[in-house]
């Protein structure tokens, strides 16, 4: 239980510590003011005994009591505050530093990784530390400090009655530890069952269209019905391994206080305990356990939090690709790879690749699916660290770049667009929150999308759905090269962005990415005829390494894949209905 206290503490930032701990130590002074209850009923149990009741008597009593009442409500509710601050400014401070840490995570990692797990790491378990944590340790501190400082004043009172407390006290740990083992494993079980759900659900909605089309709707709402009673039940057993310990716990508690109360009386009959010190005792065994009663039943949810943390911990001792480069700002942008290789769960990508990309040329990447294109160009701007070789920016090893310093000479457009649920204003300018609203038009006027958005109800103001839901492909794509345009950066990676764009959006799609890479260096993975005939130069990559490079009119006087491979789109786009 203390270490789980301990780790959470250490989890936390240093100034949310503090909160913590001045939260346990007004915790302290509350179970004293909590204490004085037991001094204010014995100054009225002795004016009673002694037939001296008087009015002094009375207000001394209220006014001891209404201090226990007052300071002990003025303490807690400081200590709530302080610990509902730290709670809720500790998960928001662990989001911050998860989202930065999984920002300069390799590529590779998300492949490894469900984004079901990364996701409910990043809301379900740091909204577990935000709702539980807080009011767990602070039930389990405050019970804890509250038995302790009674323990201290019943010992004071009467010794023999105190090893008795004390002894009851050691059983009751003993209880607890055996409800914190069982609960450990369970803890983990269920949010692991967590995890799996969400992604179940995740993976559910995004390929509905695809389950609807197929008719798979049955198959696949099974396979979410059974995720969602996995997790029921591994939230049920526990609750059912649990409840055991807990009404052992609250059992015992009870039979100590029963023990206190014949201890007392025997005592007392034997004339050992005079009547005064009888009665506190007796009145004190019902308020001895009322906190830590609460603290043992929840201190089994203290588990759920320890294997939170050690989730969010996980994840933050990822290692990171290396970003602590210098902050070099290139003079050139030609890129070089040499003799680079990269391999994926042992299977190897990219096998002994060299090329050079002169700086304002356009290099075209063309090949069998995959050969290995997409990860090329993720090496080539860093996505991932390569195995072997290298890749230079400015005659520069990327890996000597900051990330930052790196990624300012880079704009990407990919095949699948991402939009923000916001304004397409300020998704144009993600990447320059501060720009001025007439950077943005003029941007959306170079990729030909500002007529669209001015036909929208509330043109740039206008907020589309959660990854660009509300707008079709092209106006999408139109929109991700607006807000490359706005990067304004050196070097453009075209992943083929035109690859799934209909023919009447073709035309627009196709002014955009001429505005966006005139006069840049372009590296294009791409399918088309159009788009790849007028490159500098044409990669064709096939497993993993460079088969045939030249121009066009070279690669096709050959009789290789490039000239089966543009044959064959001719021949498909010959066809006729």
């Amino acid at each position: 239980m203390f270490k789980i206290l301990r780790d959470f503490f250490d989890f936390c930032k240093p100034e949310d510590k503090k909160r913590f701990y001045a939260s346990i130590i007004l915790s302290l002074f509350q179970a004293m003011f909590e204490a004085l209850k037991i001094p204010a009923i014995a100054c009225m149990v002795k004016a009673l005994l002694d037939n001296d009741v008087t009015s002094k008597t009375c207000l001394t009593c209220l006014c001891i009591m209404l201090v226990s009442i007052i300071g002990s409500g003025a303490f807690k509710a400081k200590a709530t505050m302080l610990q509902t601050e730290g709670g809720y400014s500790t998960c928001a401070n662990k989001r911050m530093q998860l989202a930065e840490h999984l920002r300069y995570l390799p590529m590779g990692y998300y492949n490894e990784n469900s984004l079901g797990r990364i996701m409910s790491v990043t809301t379900n378990t740091m909204q577990n530390l935000e709702n539980v944590a807080t009011r767990v340790v602070m039930i389990v501190c405050s019970g804890l400090l509250s038995t302790a400082v009674i323990t201290v004043m019943i010992l004071v009172f009467d010794r023999r009655i105190g090893l008795i407390l004390l002894g009851g006290l050691a059983v009751f740990f003993t209880i607890n530890s055996g409800l914190m083992k069982v609960s450990a494993g369970m803890a983990k079980k269920k949010l692991e069952k967590d995890s799996a759900l969400v992604a179940k659900v995740i993976e559910y909605i995004q390929g509905i269209f695809e389950v609807r089309t197929f008719r798979l709707t049955g198959k696949r709402s099974r396979d979410l019905n059974t995720a969602i009673e996995e997790n029921e039940h591994a939230n049920s057993a526990m609750e059912l391994k649990l409840i055991p310990f807990m009404t052992m716990q609250s059992f015992w508690l009870k039979a100590v206080g029963t023990v206190i109360v014949l201890a007392s009386v025997l005592l007392h009959i034997g004339g050992s305990m005079d009547l005064l010190t009888t009665i506190i005792m007796i009145v004190s065994s019902y308020l001895i356990y009322a906190q830590l009663d609460n603290a043992g039943n929840y201190s089994a949810l203290l588990r759920t939090v320890d294997v939170s943390v050690k989730q969010a911990n996980e994840i933050l001792a990822t290692e990171q690709m290396d970003i602590t480069g210098k902050d070099i700002k290139p003079k050139s942008f030609d890129i070089k790879a040499s003799d680079i290789s990269f391999a994926y769960e042992k299977r190897k990508i990219i096998d002994g690749i060299s090329l050079e990309i002169p700086q304002r040329t356009t290099t075209a990447i063309v090949g069998p699916s995959g050969g290995g294109k997409t990860t090329l160009t993720s090496l080539l701007s860093r996505f991932w660290d390569v195995d072997n070789g290298s890749v230079t920016l400015d005659g520069k090893d990327v890996r000597e770049y900051s990330m930052d310093a790196l990624m300012k000479n880079y704009s990407f457009v990919f095949q699948r667009v991402y939009l923000f649920a916001d304004t397409i204003a300020n998704n144009i300018r993600f990447g320059q929150p501060d720009a001025p609203m007439e950077k943005v038009v003029e941007a959306a006027k170079k990729a030909c999308c500002h007529d669209f958005i001015m036909r929208l109800p509330d043109g740039y103001d206008t907020v589309i759905g959660e990854g660009g839901a509300s707008l079709s492909g092209g106006e999408k794509q139109r929109i991700s090269i607006a807000r490359a345009i706005m990067k304004d950066a050196p070097i453009i990676v075209l992943d083929e962005a035109t690859a799934n764009v209909d023919p009447e959006n073709e035309a627009e799609l196709m002014s955009a990415i001429d505005a966006l890479t005139k006069e840049k260096t372009i590296i294009m993975i791409a399918h088309r005829l159009k788009t790849v005939r007028n490159a500098d130069k044409i990669l064709v990559i096939d497993g993993g390494r460079i088969a045939e490079q030249g121009t066009h009119d070279e690669l096709m006087s050959k009789n290789g894949i490039y000239r089966s491979f543009i044959e064959s789109r001719r021949e498909a786009a010959s066809w006729r209905l």
